[in-house]
This record gives structure tokens, C-alpha cells and sequence, in this order.
């Protein structure tokens, strides 16, 4: 068991829940103004999309050599390949088309699967985290990121970017507690409830 799980836990929940905004992505995606924004989304999740296989595999190369996601190791390979891939590749579905429900549904399911797969919480949100920094590190490497007269515009979808990340978080965070307190009503008392680190029932 991590030694400060307890106190990351509570760190990360009100960090993100600070952070995620309660409007939608469809509404937000409207505010922009649909044809700049339409136009400053193809040069941005066209490039990531196109891009979507090498993205996945340098993340995953991450996980494995970072101290803060070397649990993420309990998740199929494949799976968690695919799920890397599908983040990017799907970029401007997930960015300007769905709705807050969609990602509250995908990302709680996200956060349930991993608590099951004894996977701790600390690294699950660091997974996310580096998911957004990779994809940062790959917009600054192509010059995508230039200078803030040139970007003005590009800012604000990047806002998008960030607003997205924060809400899978905050809504993995969620899924991975509701996956933890049902294991914890289905077993007998047994003084290691609190131990997230271990696999929950199926």
C-alpha cells in the first residue's frame, strides 16, 4: 500500500473537482463560435489523429519507466494500447462532439475497470495526466505551439484540451470510488476496506 494514498486521494479529488467546469462540450463549443474554432480544430486534431498510433506507443513507453504509473502494468498490454490510441485517434469526437454525459459514462467505466484490476488511484490520475502532457510534448515537437500573437485563436481549443482532460479525471476519480465503496458493502468486515491497491470483485 502506497503510504500517503490516503492523503494523495484526497489531494487529487479536490484539485480536480476545483478545476472541471459543469457546462457541456457542446455548449463551450458554441461559445468559441462554430466556424473559427471548426477551422483551428482540423490544423490541431488532424495532426494528433494522423498520429494517433506513435502517440499511444511513446505514452505506454511512459508508463512503463515512470515511478508514478508502474501499476498501470496490471492492465493488458493491448488493452491499454487501445485505449491510448483511441484517446487521440478519436480526438476531435471526444473534443467537440460529445457531451458531458458521454464522457462521464466512458470515464467512470474507465475508473471502475481499473479499480477492479487493482490498479491504485494515484496512478490511474497519473495516467491521465500523462496522457495530456504527451499529447502537449507532441504539439511543442511539430511547432505547433508558436508564439502568442500567432496562437490566440489555437489557445483557446487548447483550453478545450484541458477542460476535456480534467473531466475524464474528475469522472474516472468518481467510477474508481463508486467500483471501491460496492466492494466494500459486498465483503465482510475484514479492517483492510480502505486498501484500494488491491483488486476489487468482478
Amino acid at each position: 500500500m502506497h503510504p500517503d494514498s490516503s492523503l494523495w486521494h484526497h489531494i487529487v479529488i479536490r484539485y480536480i473537482k476545483r478545476v472541471v467546469v459543469a457546462d457541456s462540450a457542446v455548449s463551450r463549443y458554441a461559445a468559441f463560435g462554430g466556424h473559427e474554432l471548426s477551422m483551428i480544430a482540423l490544423r490541431l486534431v488532424r495532426l494528433i489523429e494522423t498520429n494517433a498510433d506513435l502517440l499511444a506507443q511513446s505514452l505506454l513507453e511512459k508508463f512503463r519507466t515512470s515511478p508514478h504509473t508502474r501499476s498501470m502494468a496490471k492492465v493488458p498490454e493491448e488493452e491499454l494500447r487501445e485505449r491510448c490510441a483511441e484517446i487521440y485517434r478519436n480526438l476531435s469526437e471526444w473534443l467537440l462532439h460529445k457531451t458531458g454525459a458521454e464522457i462521464e459514462r466512458r470515464y467512470r467505466a474507465v475508473g471502475e475497470r481499473r479499480a477492479h484490476q487493482g490498479v491504485p488511484l494515484a496512478d490511474l490520475t497519473w495516467a491521465i495526466l500523462l496522457t495530456k502532457e504527451r499529447l502537449w510534448q507532441f504539439l511543442e515537437q511539430q511547432g505547433f505551439l508558436r508564439g502568442p500573437l500567432e496562437i490566440y485563436g489555437e489557445l483557446e481549443l487548447l483550453r478545450l484540451l484541458d477542460q476535456f482532460f480534467d473531466r475524464s479525471a474528475c469522472y474516472a476519480i468518481e467510477g474508481y470510488e463508486r467500483a471501491q465503496q460496492s466492494a466494500v458493502r459486498a465483503r465482510p468486515e475484514t479492517g483492510t476496506a480502505g486498501r484500494t491497491e488491491h483488486p476489487l470483485p468482478a
